[in-house]
């Protein structure tokens, strides 16, 4: 069904996608490319939400030579008119012969449209061309349209013998420089951090991207993600290091605990005043979060990938609670020994069987350090 030179072709627009990962949340990464008599006259990429569609890219460089071309695109093309018009019309416009998908939108609003759309105009379709490495893409866009939840990454690092710090709660550095800018990477890709004030105030956390290699928007500034700070009983002053810092802020808190007006430690900067925000959710019946009502609330903000960096109760409780989608684990060659402490808590196990079992996707070294990612069971 799909030659050499298609196989090529897909690669390229692959490529071209994975250009727009810093930038393009929350949207999906999208490439494109036209070909016209075997050779390339046009492509492009998302950049950017609210921006052009690759698609757009491609023929405005394609120009005439778009007609009667091939279009190679890694997602279905819109077929609905959102902040820009439909991607299928501007193929359609443009007098394509073919167009050839790595995989269809689970968007509901475009799911099979823009194919409808490109077949009813007379235009060849073919999709599933290495829909796999597509879908690799955007495991973020596509949680979200198929569970309506957002994708949440748990980052941890842990020394070989599972210890996160040691027992005074000392742990920088346990990993190297390497191995730190990769998580300013993996952060980027995100659409939000979520993390606690009790990170906040022990290591004066920042939570936000700090990597000049990373691609910024056509303004010249870094886009940021979304943070979501749990602040259960409302510590936080509004004078930590994280408030004078670009990029918006969400504060979680105890429903009833302080008067809307009236939480006495928080004084904002006022360049920071329109970044924050604050909403209240009912506790547990054990006076904690509600997890799952913290990631339902989340669920209803433009959030994909949901990035979770914090100590080990938080991470603990998400993971006994089967709220994590995904396992980042920076591993450490050094040991700790077992006084110090561990990476997760849970019950014990009195069977082997009863132990979680995970799906190792992949594994690179940044320096001394191993970075494995996996999929937890079940995903």
């Amino acid at each position: 069904m799909f030659s050499e030179s298609d196989h090529l072709f897909m690669q390229r627009a692959l490529k071209l996608a994975a250009l727009g990962r810093f930038t393009t949340s929350p949207n999906p990464n999208v490439g494109a490319v036209v070909v016209k008599d075997g050779v390339i006259v046009g492509e492009g990429y998302h950049q950017q939400a609210g921006g052009p569609h690759a698609e757009v890219f491609a023929l405005r460089q394609a120009a005439e030579k778009a007609k009667g071309a091939t279009c190679y695109v890694t997602l279905e093309p819109c077929s609905h008119y959102g902040r820009t018009p439909p991607c299928a019309l501007a193929l359609i416009d443009a007098g394509v012969r073919r167009v050839v998908l790595a995989m269809t939108d689970p968007n509901p609003q475009v799911s099979g449209r823009g194919i409808a759309l490109l077949q009813n105009a007379g235009i060849e379709v073919a999709s599933g061309l290495l829909e796999n490495e597509a879908r690799a893409l955007n495991p973020g866009f596509l949680h979200k349209m198929l569970y309506q939840l957002p994708y949440v990454q748990l980052k941890l690092a842990a020394s070989l013998d599972g210890r996160t710090a040691l027992k005074n709660g000392v742990s920088k550095w346990l990993t190297g420089p390497e191995a730190r800018l990769d998580v300013q990477h993996l952060r980027a890709q995100s659409c939000a951090i979520l993390s606690t004030a009790e990170t906040v105030l022990c290591d004066d956390a920042l939570l936000n991207v700090r990597a000049p290699d990373i691609t910024s928007l056509k303004n010249g500034s870094m886009r940021q993600p979304l943070r979501i700070i749990l602040d259960r009983l409302c510590r936080l002053t509004g004078q930590e290091p994280l408030f004078l810092q670009g990029g918006d802020i969400i504060l979680l808190h105890q429903a009833q605990a302080r008067e809307n007006d009236s939480w006495p430690l928080l004084q904002l900067p006022e360049s920071t005043l329109l970044k924050v925000q604050r909403h209240a959710l009912a506790l547990a019946a054990d006076g904690r979060f509600d997890l799952k009502a913290v990631i339902a609330f989340i669920a209803t903000l433009p959030v994909n990938m949901l990035w979770v960096e914090a100590g080990a109760k938080l991470a603990s409780s998400l993971w006994q609670q089967q709220l994590v989608d995904e396992l980042v684990l920076y591993q450490a060659p050094v040991l700790l020994g077992p006084d110090a402490r561990p990476m997760l808590e849970f019950a014990e196990l009195t069977e082997m069987n009863q132990a979680p079992r995970l799906n190792w996707f992949d594994i690179q070294q940044f320096g001394a350090d191993l970075r494995l990612r996996a999929k937890v069971k079940g995903q």
